[in-house]
């Protein structure tokens, strides 16, 4: 597989193409502020060479300049859901760890973990009881 992109925002990996309508969902709700008027700084990668990959994959294929502290994978979990819970993958604590954000709240964890306000265990300690990320 082709390497992913070196990009200063946090990468957003379509992986699962069984749906148009729910990436574009993705977006959507991606580039719409919070309530507060936050957003999630993210690059969005759509490139079926990615299809099917795995967050261990995603590791082995992250540039050496990538220096965000996480990867986020659109994933057939995500896609399942009308919440889109993205898997949200660490970069910089326990490298490879992960958990499964909503969209509608991943400007939370990327606006933190970027700004290194919060650590990514304070997100992973917060899920619900299906290990989903829903916000403070």
């Amino acid at each position: 597989m082709k390497q992913l992109p070196c990009t200063l925002e946090a990468l957003v990996v379509r992986t699962d193409f069984s749906a148009d309508g729910v990436w574009d969902a993705v977006q959507a709700t991606l580039s719409s502020p919070s309530k507060d008027g936050f957003l999630a700084d993210v690059a969005l990668v759509d490139d079926r060479r990615y299809e099917g990959l795995t967050p261990d994959q995603a590791l082995d294929l992250i540039h050496p300049g990538y220096r965000h502290p996480l990867l986020v994978l659109a994933d057939a979990v995500a896609v399942a859901s009308t919440e889109l819970p993205l898997l949200v993958v660490d970069l910089w604590g326990e490298r490879g760890r992960h958990v499964r954000v909503v969209a509608a709240e991943l400007w939370s964890i990327e606006n933190n973990l970027s700004g290194a306000n919060m650590d990514f265990e304070e997100f992973a300690g917060v899920v619900d009881s299906d290990d989903v990320f829903r916000g403070f």
